[in-house]
């Protein structure tokens, strides 16, 4: 078996969704599965053993911004990224391809070689190619790495999102050209904006290399409709025995819809964001813990969830450490908004496995509508 393959265990009569394992040089995932953001080598505020307690199986770090700190080559001298987090579970990690264009959007300029940036920390200059990206990623030893496209895509200009597609299609085989590592695997990037055509176009080209699987980007805070008829283009040609993986997703009903047409994993930040701010993931929709209503509510905040922060403490207690500003009111949050999405995914795991998924669907979309969520 080859050190990254994917196994299919179940699919869906009803819909494109299917369980698999994800097999890794670190272990097996079970899919469809959420990937906690480990931008900086760390969850939020969470320690690898809370992340191992409330489910998470892989996690995704950011190689832009270890490359920035505290550097892929320390990282690789302490024997890489698992090492240095103290994580013994897979990793994935992104190419570092969009961060130059969302955190220098002044200076970040793409060629047909590579991008050219400067940090958002200190403004240092920095240059990424294809052939860059992956060796800061086998220096930083994922079990999973990203092939480095052509981010700088405006949605809206499909003369543009043309000339990034066949640039992403051009750097995806100098990514594979680059590789020398035979413990990663590695992921090809389905581009396209809001073409229908060009993610077709993208999808056969791309799903015709030899990647390990396939990463549908540029979709995040797209429209739901739009998000579908996107996510069904990206997807239409691509070889069904290999995993799909849907980047940044922002919300958990868009969870049921990618999984229902075929991906098999995520990544989502936005749950570790949220829980920042003080908004919290229920069955029936979010709430903003720091809001009034809270300050004498002694429920937890969702009576349903097992997570550490619901069985232990009350809305008015996590109120309280936002409102005097303590650190553990972030911890608390992220806990339990992480484990809300994770325990969603066991749910859609048994809803593909049991044939019911439409059934844990509805039920969801039901709650989660009735409040607004």
């Amino acid at each position: 078996m080859a050190i990254v393959s994917f196994q299919l265990t179940a699919t869906d009569r009803r819909s494109a969704a299917r369980t698999g394992l994800l097999h890794t040089a670190h272990g097996a995932i079970k899919t469809p599965a959420l990937l906690p953001v480990a931008t900086l080598a760390v969850v939020g505020s969470l320690d690898p053993l809370e992340l191992t307690e409330i489910g998470a199986q892989m996690i995704m770090a950011n190689t832009y911004h270890l490359f920035l700190r505290p550097g892929t080559d320390r990282i690789s001298d302490v024997g890489g990224l698992h090492h240095f987090l103290g994580w013994s579970g897979p990793l994935m990690t992104d190419s570092g391809a969009l961060q130059p264009f969302r955190l220098d959007v002044a200076h970040g300029r793409v060629d047909d070689d590579g991008v050219t940036f400067s940090s958002h920390i200190d403004g240092s200059k920095h240059r990424f190619t294809p052939e860059v990206s992956v060796d800061l990623q086998e220096k930083l030893g994922a079990d999973v790495i990203l092939a480095f496209a052509d981010e700088s895509l405006p949605l809206g200009d499909e003369l543009h999102a043309a000339n990034a597609l066949d640039r992403t299609h051009r750097w995806a085989r100098r990514c594979l050209e680059a590789r020398s590592r035979s413990d990663q695997g590695m992921m090809g990037i389905v581009q396209g904006g809001i073409s229908n055509e060009l993610r077709k176009k993208s999808a056969s080209y791309v799903g015709a290399l030899p990647f390990d699987g396939y990463v549908i980007g540029g979709l995040q805070s797209r429209p739901r409709a739009d998000m579908h008829r996107l996510l069904e283009s990206s997807l239409a040609n691509l070889p069904p025995d290999k995993p799909r993986h849907l980047a940044n997703v922002v919300s958990p009903e868009h969870i049921f819809d990618a999984v229902e047409r075929g991906v098999d994993t995520f990544d989502c930040l936005a749950a570790i964001q949220l829980a920042r701010q003080g908004t919290l993931f229920t069955l029936t929709g979010t709430v903003n813990i720091t809001a009034d209503g809270f300050r004498e509510d002694f429920a937890p905040v969702d009576s349903e969830c097992r997570c550490y922060t619901c069985l232990t403490f009350s809305c008015a207690y996590i109120h309280h450490l936002f409102d005097a500003g303590e650190l553990l009111a972030n911890r608390l949050a992220t806990i339990h908004n992480l484990a809300f999405m994770l325990n969603l995914m066991d749910r859609i795991r048994g809803g593909v496995r049991d044939g019911a998924l439409r059934e844990v669907h509805g039920e969801f979309e039901a709650r989660w509508s009735s409040a607004g969520g």
